[in-house]
This record gives C-alpha cells, sequence and structure tokens, in this order.
C-alpha cells in the first residue's frame, strides 16, 4: 500500500468513525494540492465500494469570510454523494460527526453536462434549476485546523447537505441577502455575491476544476457553490435555518 492509500484510508475511517486524526502535513510536509486530490479520490472510492453513489460536487473556500476562518486563499472542490443527503425539514445526527459547522449556500441542479473552461453563459445554460441550501462542515483532523492540502485530501471537509425548492435559474441570483439563524436567533448575515462575486462564477470553477480530474459536472447531478458566511458549529437540540431572498428557506434540525 503506498502512502497516498494509507492517507485515504485513515480520513475514511475518521469519517466513518467520526473520530479526529491528526494532519497529514504533520507528518508530510511536502503533500502537494495534486497528491490531495488523489488522495480525495481514493477516500471517496472507499465510500462508494460500500454502495454510495456520487450525486455532484461541492466548492469550498469561495468566499473571503470562509477563507479567513480557515486560513487558506484558494479555491477547492470536493464529492458529494447520496449519504451525505438530509432532507429538508428533518434532522441531522450530531454523532454521526466529530465538530460539525453549517453554512448557507446556493445550489445548482444540472440538466446537461459541464466541463473544461466554459462562459458563465453556458454554465447558466447547463442548469435546470437553483435552491437555497446548506451544507454541514465536519473537518475529520483535531481542532479542525489544516493547510491547504489537508482539507482537499478530506473531501474539502464536506460532511452533508440540505436543500431546499428548487427555484427558475434565469432570476438575478446575483447578490441576493442571506440570513442564518440558529434556535430562532439571526447568526451571520450576508449575500450570495459573497460568492466569488457571483455564485455563477463558482459553476464556472467547479467545470474547469473537475475537468482538471479528467472527469465532468454531469447532467442530474448538484453542485453546491460554496459558504456565503463564516461556518458556525452544531450542537444537539438546534434548529437551523437559512433564507436566501428570492430563493426561499431551507432548515433541519440536530439531534444527539
Amino acid at each position: 500500500m503506498d502512502k497516498f492509500e494509507r492517507y485515504a484510508e485513515i480520513l475514511d475511517s475518521a469519517a466513518l468513525h467520526a473520530r479526529a486524526t491528526p494532519q497529514l502535513t504533520h507528518t508530510d510536509p511536502d503533500l502537494s494540492v495534486a497528491d490531495a486530490y488523489l488522495v480525495q479520490k481514493l477516500s471517496v472510492d472507499h465510500r462508494l465500494g460500500r454502495g454510495e453513489r456520487r450525486i455532484g460536487v461541492k466548492m469550498g473556500l469561495t468566499s473571503r469570510a470562509k477563507m479567513l476562518q480557515v486560513g487558506v486563499d484558494e479555491v477547492a472542490w470536493g464529492r458529494l454523494t447520496d449519504a451525505m443527503l438530509i432532507e429538508e425539514g428533518t434532522a441531522m445526527s450530531y454523532a454521526r460527526f466529530v465538530h460539525p459547522r453549517v453554512e448557507p449556500e446556493v445550489a445548482f441542479l444540472m440538466k446537461a453536462p459541464l466541463a473544461g473552461k466554459v462562459t458563465a453563459a453556458a454554465a447558466l445554460a447547463a442548469v435546470e434549476a437553483i435552491a437555497p441550501a446548506m451544507e454541514i462542515i465536519d473537518s475529520r483532523y483535531e481542532n479542525f485546523k489544516f493547510a491547504l492540502s489537508d482539507v482537499i485530501a478530506d473531501n474539502t471537509s464536506s460532511s452533508g447537505l440540505v436543500i431546499g425548492s428548487w427555484n427558475d435559474p434565469t432570476m438575478d441570483f446575483s447578490n441576493l441577502g442571506v440570513i442564518l439563524e440558529i434556535d430562532g436567533q439571526v447568526t451571520q448575515v450576508g449575500s450570495t455575491a459573497a460568492i466569488l462575486g457571483h455564485p455563477l462564477r463558482s459553476l464556472v470553477a467547479a467545470a474547469r476544476l473537475v475537468a482538471e480530474a479528467g472527469e465532468e459536472i454531469s447532467a442530474g447531478d448538484i453542485v453546491m457553490a460554496g459558504g456565503i458566511t463564516a461556518a458556525p458549529n452544531l450542537a444537539p437540540s438546534q434548529t437551523v435555518r437559512t433564507s436566501i431572498q428570492g430563493l426561499g428557506a431551507v432548515m433541519f434540525q440536530v439531534e444527539a
């Protein structure tokens, strides 16, 4: 077994058993971004081997707030599977995670494949619908600390997603107000413009990055555009709700 497969097994086991693990770069400081994406693929392959099904991709580190929160300055991407879906309005089990956080997002539903260097117009033409959404992020690393290579290897901390009602993508969603509430208290306020200035730019970047990995975004895929605000910690018994101007609201609860 080479070191990349070993790293993939470490991260897969950490996610499977909700157990934190030391950063990979602590023992392998030369782990490159390219190496990290290989580890990510190998780790997700373990999950697909257990019967999970890939349903799309997520973009990470797409807002200045997120970059500041985790101390990096590059956009990244990860893979989504059906086991990560949390039905809107239901509860997620806190015990499944190490130290989960939540962030408001915009989700795209694709009606056509998309890959490579594309224009914003071409990207929008491939979109079936958009929705308010939230992502549960849960770094498998101790203390939620990591370098860029660490977080990429760890599937960009992606752990769960909740999607609200789908909307017509031809509406202007460039600068919509966003409110994240926990137990009825406003916790974060932001705008969809926090996603690279326009969420559509995140989809354009996703098409390019996924193609660089020899893959594509397929019809029927979900693409999570990236966090809009900083991501607050979750705790059992919370009710979490995100409202996006013109798109509606999405909510879930946290159970022990």
